[in-house]
Order: structure tokens, then sequence, then C-alpha cells
């Protein structure tokens, strides 16, 4: 009795051992540095979401709306923007100028889709801080409308929630809408920025 439950122990451990070889061979061929190179030369290559980021290079005029409080008509202001693609098509860079809350303001922002990720990524820095602002989203179908969500920390703690509609209507026209959420209140629309193609 005790030889053949021994027999069926080194058998099971034979057997267990055997998969676990197999696994591993698998998993060294899957990563194969060959292969690895090609999947990242392919995620690198720019897509369908990037020559949309594409058409939107060169020089805009902008209107922008401020909504600083609850029930008062918001803050309007106009300003210019300068759209280029960088590295090769991938990345959308704009750079702004303008008002905002009545002040000279300057904002440089980085938009991205992520192919390996499949989201869109959107990183933002201004003179009105010293920090990045960064969202990430979802496009529609016809990836023409753009939603991003965030979040930055707010004076006294805590952080403030955003969420922003692009809407990239057509070569000459897009809109930015921005909400906002205090420390999980309501939200309210914060700012829009109408964008027109200079001819």
């Amino acid at each position: 009795m005790r030889i053949i439950q021994l027999t069926l122990t080194v058998f099971c451990v034979l057997l267990m051992s055997s998969i676990a070889f197999a696994q591993d061979k698998k998993e060294e061929q899957s990563m194969d540095p060959q292969v690895i190179m090609e999947q990242y030369m392919k995620l690198a290559t720019p897509g369908e979401q990037h020559k949309l980021f594409a058409s939107l290079a060169g020089s805009w005029t902008t209107k922008t709306k401020e909504w600083m409080e609850l029930g008062k008509p918001p803050m309007e202001s106009t300003g210019t923007a300068e759209m280029k693609m960088l590295l090769g098509g991938r990345f959308l860079q704009q750079e702004y100028n303008g008002q905002m809350h009545g002040r000279p303001y300057t904002g440089i922002g980085i938009s991205a889709y992520d192919n390996l990720l499949k989201r869109y990524v959107s990183t933002w820095m201004d003179t009105m801080s010293t920090g990045i602002f960064s969202m990430e989203g979802t496009a529609s179908a016809d990836g023409k409308t753009i939603t991003l969500n965030g979040k930055h920390a707010e004076l006294g703690g805590g952080y403030m929630t955003h969420r922003a509609i692009w809407k990239i209507i057509n070569k000459d026209t897009q809109e930015f809408v921005m909400y906002g959420t205090h420390h999980g209140g309501k939200e309210m629309k914060m700012m829009e920025i109408f964008y027109t193609r200079k001819l």
C-alpha cells in the first residue's frame, strides 16, 4: 500500500513539474526580445486618433467664457492658440495665450492617444500654477468627442474633480467645455472655449 502511495505521490510531483516547466517555456517564448520589440514598434505607430490630432495643427483664435460663481454671468475674453504635432505625429501640443480671471494667461498642453492603454491622455501647465494637471478619457465612436476626467489639489486640502468635453466639430472649429466639482459637491460648468481656425 505504501509503495502505491509513494508511486502516486512521485507521479503527481513529476506531473506538476512538467506542467510548470511547460508554462515557463511558454513564458520564455512570449518574452522573446524580438517579439517584444515588434509589439512596441506597432504600439509606437501613430493611428487614426493621431491623424485627427494632426488635422488640428495651425493657428486659432479663441473665445472664452468663465463661470466664477453660480447664478452670475460668465467673464468673457478672447485669445489665440498655436497647435502643432510633436515627435513624428504622436502628440499634439497647444500653446494658448489669452486671459484667465481677468489676467494675462499662457498655457501649454499636450494631448495624446495611448495605443497601449487605449485611452486619451492630456496634460496642462500654465502661468497660474507650478503644477501639471493631467486628465484621461475616451472618445465617441467617430473619435470627435473626447471626454476627459481628472482632479487637482485645492487650497485648504482635498481635491477638485474635473470633467471636460472636447468636441472637434470640423477641421476649422473646436469646442472645449470644462465642469468642476468642489469636495464632492454639485458639478458646475466652469469654462467654455470656442476655437476658430485663422484663415
